[in-house]
């Protein structure tokens, strides 16, 4: 009996999502459907972690332990997958090293988090592919560089030092340092904040009306915006401070010396694995359009941060997951995608 393999590459908002809906209603309907010609389906979630991060709440994770315990920021995947059986789920924890698209293969390496007990395949073989790799940031405040356990230890260090700082510098003029700054703002208004913004507003992927608003209110709290600058780099010293160089209109730029610097600057998509001749100029997933999420070439889709379409965040997730299910159901039912091989 052939086996469709549909893997799913990430397993944050957009993985996760999609491979629940794919779960319990694509395969179920295409299972049904290929009765008559013997091909069952199985999806395969690749995760380079063992722990989904919620970051969406980060900001107000990490200014202390008692708005939100950090356990309910991390939770195992592979709880949430205990309802399925092993014959349509096969949880991969490993990650993405190079793809092959000729052979339809994924070269997967061991990580941080991979079991000590095990370790994850070399290859593993598709014939759909759908990419949720989303995003990551320098901070491992916000994404989780290889093992969770970094991205808690940063967390934990961050709630430490807030109730004996005096001054902190947010860099990032994006919804995680506005909403940071806002946060520390709420809870240690004592505290001298200065959040730099590399454009002239904030928040520059919503309408501009709601970037002021939002400036507006963290004036009103005392943070102090400041536009059109960026941290260039950033330098702890044994005394507990951290200098920030800042890159302006000096040549050398002026330096900042502060008790806690938090980087909340831009993201990078998780593409280096993937062939060159999928990605945009900017290295995201090329998409055709956003409601199918076809991605660049037959049988290949893309989700969330990682995507092309995708200006970043969670609403723009729960408005695709549907629709990219629906695309792969009317492909795979049709005949028009996923044509690989059988494994």
């Amino acid at each position: 009996m052939a086996v469709h393999n549909i893997v799913v590459i990430g397993a944050s908002y957009a993985g996760l999502g999609t491979a629940h809906y794919l779960l319990r209603h694509t395969i179920p309907a295409l299972q049904k459907a290929s009765d008559s010609d013997s091909t069952t389906y199985k999806l395969t979630l690749i995760s380079a972690t063992t722990h989904f991060y919620h970051k969406v709440g980060a900001p107000r994770f990490l200014v202390s332990p008692d708005l939100i315990p950090l356990s309910k920021a991390f939770l195992p995947i592979a709880d949430g997958f205990k309802s399925y059986p092993s014959s349509t789920f096969t949880l991969i924890i490993g990650e993405a090293h190079s793809l092959n698209p000729t052979t339809q293969t994924i070269a997967i390496q061991k990580t941080y988090d991979s079991p000590s007990s095990s370790s994850p395949p070399s290859t593993v073989s598709y014939n759909t592919l759908i990419l949720a790799t989303g995003a990551s940031s320098d901070s491992p405040l916000w994404s989780i560089p290889g093992s969770h356990d970094r991205t808690i230890s940063a967390l934990k260090s961050t709630q430490s030092a807030l109730p004996t700082a005096k001054t902190v510098l947010v860099a990032g003029g994006g919804p995680a340092g506005v909403e940071t700054a806002g946060e520390i703002a709420s809870l240690f208004p004592e505290i001298d904040i200065t959040l730099l913004s590399g454009a002239d507003r904030l928040l520059t992927r919503l309408r501009p009306a709601l970037g002021a608003a939002a400036e507006s209110q963290l004036q009103a709290l005392g943070v102090t915006v400041v536009h059109g600058v960026r941290a260039k780099r950033a330098t702890s010293d044994v005394g507990g401070v951290t200098e920030v160089v800042l890159d302006n209109d000096n040549d050398d730029g002026d330096v900042k010396v502060v008790d806690l610097y938090i980087d909340a600057t831009g993201i990078r998509p998780n593409t280096a694995f993937l062939p060159k001749s999928w990605l945009t100029e900017k290295n995201y997933v090329i998409t055709r359009d956003t409601t199918s999420l076809r991605g660049p070439v037959d049988g290949v889709y893309a989700i969330g941060d990682v995507a092309g379409y995708s200006l970043g965040g969670a609403l723009d997730i729960v408005d695709a997951v549907r629709p990219l299910c629906a695309t792969v159901l009317q492909d795979l039912s049709r005949g028009e995608g996923g044509k690989g091989h059988a494994v």
